[in-house]
């Protein structure tokens, strides 16, 4: 029997190399104990913050460098972590930066009230003074806050429940990454396999219907026997977020989670009316792999499954890295030779081990490389998709962070997605390249670009509207349980996938795994990145001038822009609906690809 790997058994050039943030644990805590003893300094400017423009600027000056070495404690902490979620020692240090990040916080709390208070001309007059020339935006964003935050003792308060806050959250994340057992699975040759997040999409790729539904009715059979504490924890976290959008004066969770973005509610909307209008190809799609599979009864472990059913498809990571590399080459040689530096220098945690987090990630921050967790599964192409799709999101961080100054070099999640989404739409394009002629490898590329958009654009904003009905349910004072969520989530599966999939009843317990429930309205950006993504590189590849230039430049801009602005400097406005209509009707486009190829 296969057995998931311990940590300790994974050689070293596998794992990411975390020693440029800290050369050890020790290094660690001396940072953590001059941080901890600058958190009193925010004293010295209570007060004065409407004294002067330089004032304000030292202020500024110095809350920054707070953060600053806040984030590099967090990194480290974060990505030791979900290294092994098993290990106490990490566990520990991801607590005390949590927990510093939260008198932080507190101890930073007047500052907002406090400059929104500056009488209005002073505060002009402060805007067009050349000392806050680069603090001008950041301020700006501030102000938008103003009807939105409270006095300074309410705003310590809330300050003060951030680490409780975050209690729904962490519970789901121990549960499902560290003490969930999922039990093991029979391939179709009879060996015993540990299943496992990292693996359950590998066999539901499985052509063997049987391992299939034995993977998928094990797998969730787990959170079938949890189910009522992860519904407890999700109505909690739903919760949370609705006394902190009352608390803040916000209309809705919606409203305040599109707030710091300055998005539109009219893109959340229009993005779920577009796709509820544009769902024919997708029943398309599903009838004509039912009939490719010859099956009574598609079901969702039968949508997973490569309609190339001949493939052998195998690529560790070595190779995966090098493919990827080739499919970026139309970004030019300094994209591709960074992100090479990346890939193969130390960026990039590669196999699952026990008790690792599940899934994939970039992250880092602006003093670390911009690190990123893998799984990877060579025998699953999507373990390919994701490389391209993290070193998006970790090449989209360094232009960010070498171009920006501190306080612009985060970008939002809004852009995050459209980066990475892009990188994988280049990788599809390649791949068909490379097996040009090939019947089967472009059979199973087209099909595995038709999934993505399936589980990128239709699925996520199905999880968008889940999110959004939930939310509204619980701001009308309708209780939510294990009961009302699952019922919820089962009426929007029939609602996506019409009568082409048939709904085990198990299925609804999906709506208990997703993290990013815990991240709320998060998913609907998977959905607006993917159509802005597929425009951008739509261009690009047809080699329209100025495409490239103008979308490395949207690479640099961090935080130094509204999102939505700074999508329009690549030539998409998400204002509109556009970009999402295109990408339903290139779905269309790809299923009639398909059904030709298989005919």
């Amino acid at each position: 029997m296969t057995t998931i790997p311990e940590r300790s058994d994974i050689p070293d050039d596998h794992k990411w190399d975390l020693s440029p943030l800290f050369k050890d644990d020790a290094a660690w805590e001396v940072l953590f104990k001059e941080t901890e003893g600058k958190v009193s300094g925010y004293k010295a400017f209570q007060g004065r913050l409407g004294e002067s423009a330089e004032v304000l600027r030292e202020a500024i000056d110095f809350d920054l460098s707070v953060n600053r070495a806040l984030e590099r404690l967090y990194t480290y902490a974060h990505l030791r972590n979900d290294e092994n979620k098993t290990n106490a020692t990490y566990d520990g240090l991801f607590q005390k930066a949590v927990n510093l990040y939260a008198r932080i916080a507190q101890a930073s709390s007047f500052f907002t009230p406090e400059v929104q208070a500056i009488h209005e001309p002073v505060m002009q007059g402060f805007l067009d003074d050349k000392a806050l020339a680069e603090q001008r935006f950041f301020l700006e964003k501030i102000l938008r806050y103003k009807p939105h935050t409270r006095s300074e003792e309410v705003e310590e308060l809330l300050a003060m429940s951030a680490e409780a806050m975050g209690a729904p959250s962490r519970i789901f994340s121990q549960l499902d990454n560290a003490d969930l057992r999922f039990g093991t699975v029979k391939d179709n040759k009879g060996l015993d396999h540990e299943l496992s997040h990292g693996n359950f999409i590998a066999f539901l790729m499985n052509p063997d219907r049987e391992v299939r539904k034995a993977a998928f009715d094990t797998y969730y059979a787990a959170y079938e026997n949890h189910k009522h504490t992860m519904g407890a924890s999700l109505s909690a976290s739903i919760k949370k977020d609705l006394f902190i959008s009352r608390a803040k004066r916000f209309d809705s969770t919606l409203s305040r989670a599109l707030f710091s973005d300055d998005v539109h509610e009219s893109v959340y909307t229009n993005l779920i009316d577009s796709v509820r209008g544009g769902l024919a190809p997708l029943f398309d799609y599903l009838k004509l792999r039912k009939s490719v599979m010859g099956v009574e009864k598609l079901h969702v472990y039968d949508t997973y499954v490569p309609l190339a059913s001949d493939v052998d498809f195998f690529m560790d990571y070595d190779e995966a890295a090098e493919v990827t590399l080739d499919a970026m080459a139309p970004l030019g040689e300094a994209y591709v030779e960074t992100l090479r530096q990346g890939l193969f220098g130390g960026w990039v945690d590669r196999y699952e081990n026990r008790g690792k987090r599940s899934g994939a990630y970039s992250s880092g921050c602006y003093d670390s490389s911009p690190y990123i967790l893998l799984n990877h599964d060579p025998k699953s192409i999507n373990s390919l998709f994701t490389l391209a799709h993290e070193a998006g999101h970790s090449m989209h961080s360094h232009y960010s962070r070498t171009t920006q100054p501190y306080i612009y070099g985060d970008y939002t999640i809004f852009v995050a997605e459209v980066a990475s989404t892009l990188n994988e739409a280049l990788l599809g394009r390649h791949l068909l390249e490379k097996y040009r002629g090939n019947k089967t490898m472009e059979t199973y590329i087209i099909n595995r670009e038709i999934d993505n958009i399936r589980g990128t654009l239709f699925r996520q904003t199905m999880f968008a509207e889940f999110e959004m009905r939930i939310h509204a349910m619980a701001a009308e004072n309708k209780p939510v349980t294990i009961d009302t969520l699952t019922e919820l989530y089962g009426s929007l599966l029939t609602d996506y996938f019409g009568e082409t999939l048939e709904i085990d009843d198990i299925l609804k317990l999906e709506c208990l795994r997703i993290p990013h429930f815990y991240s709320s309205f998060y998913v609907y950006k998977y959905a607006t990145g993917i159509s802005a993504a597929l425009d951008i590189s739509g261009r690009i590849l047809k080699g329209e001038d100025g495409a490239i230039a103008s979308y490395l430049n949207f690479l640099t801009l961090g935080g130094s822009q509204f999102p939505v602005d700074e999508l329009r400097t690549a030539g998409v406005d998400m204002t509109r609906p556009d970009a999402v209509n295109n990408t339903i009707t290139h779905f269309g486009h790809l299923v009639k690809q398909l059904e030709t190829l298989l005919s």
